[in-house]
């Protein structure tokens, strides 16, 4: 019976953000992350911000004056955060090229990123993983996508910074996988 228990308290106190090719699985809990997953290294002190919206749209009756029933009509479950690494990860992702398939360079070749006028944002799935001492949490996104950027400052007194949102997708996976799945041990 739930009650008053301070050692279900969740404090986020390290954390990382990783992505894999669309519909990827997460591991458990309790086994670590290996290929293809990928971490995108450190993010701002800030961590890693997650909002889930439902819009209900009232029936209403000729018989009273209030609704009588709600109807969900949309789902929203976005994720946000500021990537502060400058690196062959991170930059794809933030641009919307595929943050799965950049290649490395050659030794002292140069890397290119080139940004089309138009494209298709690419999909990804979206692991979080946090830990608070001994607890490990995850939210797993399978099929998400970036849809939105913050603007990037070049400044000399502060790190360059990558701010996206990044916005769950429903499932195109057969068997259906769920919008999201949190994970906890």
């Amino acid at each position: 019976m739930p009650g008053i228990s301070p050692s279900d308290i969740r404090v986020a106190g390290t954390g990382s953000v990783l992505v894999a090719p669309k519909n990827t699985d997460v591991p458990d809990v309790g086994t670590a992350f290996a290929t293809p997953w990928k971490d995108l290294g450190l993010t701002t002190n800030e961590g890693v911000k997650v909002s889930k919206k439902d819009k209900l749209d009232p029936v209403d009756s000729w018989q009273y004056a209030a609704s009588i029933r709600m109807m969900q009509s949309d789902r929203d479950l976005t994720v946000k955060l500021t990537l502060i690494q400058v690196n062959l990860d991170t930059l794809p992702f933030f641009f919307h090229g595929d943050p799965t398939a950049l290649p490395a360079p050659g030794a002292g070749a140069s890397t290119r990123l080139d940004l089309p006028p138009t494209s298709t944002p690419p999909e990804f799935s979206l692991a979080v993983e946090f830990k608070d001492g001994a607890t490990t949490t995850r939210l797993h996104l399978p099929r998400a996508v970036v849809t939105e950027n913050d603007e990037i400052a070049l400044a000399r007194n502060g790190a360059v910074k990558f701010g996206v949102t990044i916005a769950a997708l429903a499932s195109d996976a057969v068997p259906a996988k769920p919008l999201a799945s949190w994970l906890t041990k």
